[in-house]
Order: structure tokens, then sequence, then C-alpha cells
């Protein structure tokens, strides 16, 4: 029974021990976006499928890979 409480101590010290040490980091500045992404973000998310997420687009997801339906009957 003692060696499960302190393996799960153990665990839970190793863990606090890890999360102190990488929340240390710069202060984090956020703010407003400037006025030409703001448009171009807007713009891009009021298109309908597949466009939805800004695809193809600099402030879209580069991974995603859009196929085309000409693709699927080959």
């Amino acid at each position: 029974m003692f060696k499960l409480t302190d393996a799960v101590l153990a665990a839970a010290a190793i863990a606090g021990l890890l999360t102190v040490l990488t929340a240390v980091s710069d202060p984090l500045d956020a703010g407003a976006l400037p006025a030409q992404t703001e448009t171009a973000l807007k713009t891009c998310t009021q298109q309908p499928w597949p466009y939805l997420n800004c695809v193809g687009t600099p402030l879209g997801n580069p991974h995603i890979r859009l196929i085309t339906t000409e693709r699927l009957g080959a």
C-alpha cells in the first residue's frame, strides 16, 4: 500500500516540478490584428465550405489538401 502511495506522490511531484519549470516564459503581448490581416480574415471566413477555414490563403492551415471531385472517378 505504501509503495503505491509513494509512487503516486513521486509522480505528482515530478509533474508539479515540470509544470513549474516550463511555466516560466516571457509575458504574452496580445492585441488587435493589423487592419489588413483583420480584413483578409473576415473576408475568407465568410466564404462557404471548403474555404470556411481560409484554406489556400496565407491565414489558413497550410497542411490541408483539397481533392477535387474530378480525381474521385479516376
